[in-house]
């Protein structure tokens, strides 16, 4: 479950995002902070139960800055109005990986898991696993447990085939993703509830043949070239 206070310090802070109020209430995001990193620590050993190789990572190692990069954007609220966490071998956030993904933010909550926007060695990787062995890949993301918790990936594509890959392919719908992945919405009600602990490991089943496909594919590229 999700501590109280780590929803009482977004609701406040979304109504409040400037660096006047935040310094004013430093204390309050350091106990919001350090009860995120709790159950960041906490779900990182429910998913090594699972997926061994998450095992030793640490909170800090994978939980995203409250600070917002503004240099490019037009919005200049300096705060995010969420905590967040990737959890993923190799690095927590800095992972190329694919990992397991929470989002605690009031009304928007959400775990997920797969790999966003990797850099083109890892996404051509992918691609090339899924061309080889699809319906490996189609029976994990449309096994009827698996969409009726995270629905279908990511609607984010490329028009066409990608380059490398023949336009014929029966399946090149399943190359044009540009990342590759699923989430599942939590209500603030379940973020809080005891039973929270539960579905989470639920979800981390649920994804772990995703993230070991994706990952099967990126390590076998990794003991090739080497990046």
């Amino acid at each position: 479950m999700i501590p109280s206070v780590v929803i009482d310090f977004l609701k406040e802070q979304s109504g409040n995002n400037n660096r006047e109020w935040f310094a004013d209430n430093r204390a309050f995001y350091d106990e919001a902070r350090s009860a995120f990193e709790e159950v960041t620590a906490r779900l990182i050993d429910s998913i090594a139960e699972t997926d061994k190789q998450i095992a030793g990572l640490h909170p800090k190692e994978c939980i995203f800055r409250i600070y917002r990069d503004v240099r490019f954007s037009k919005d200049k609220t300096p705060y995010k109005n969420h905590f967040d966490a990737f959890i993923a071998k190799k690095g927590g956030r800095k992972s190329q990986h694919a990992g397991y993904y929470i989002h605690v933010m009031p009304g928007k909550s959400l775990m997920g898991g797969g790999v966003y926007a990797p850099i083109p060695q890892v996404l051509n990787s992918i691609r090339r696993e899924i061309y080889n062995f699809p319906d490996e890949f189609k029976a994990i993301i449309h096994n009827p447990e698996f969409n009726m918790l995270f629905g279908e990936l990511f609607d984010d594509k490329l028009k066409n085939t990608p380059k490398g890959f023949p336009k014929e392919f029966g399946d090149a719908e399943l190359l044009r993703y540009k990342s590759y992945i699923v989430a599942h919405p939590l209500t603030d009600s379940e973020l809080q509830s005891r039973a929270m602990n539960e579905k989470f490991r639920i979800l981390i089943k649920i994804l772990y043949p995703l993230n070991m496909y994706i990952n099967r594919a990126i390590d076998f590229k990794e003991e090739i070239i080497g990046f």
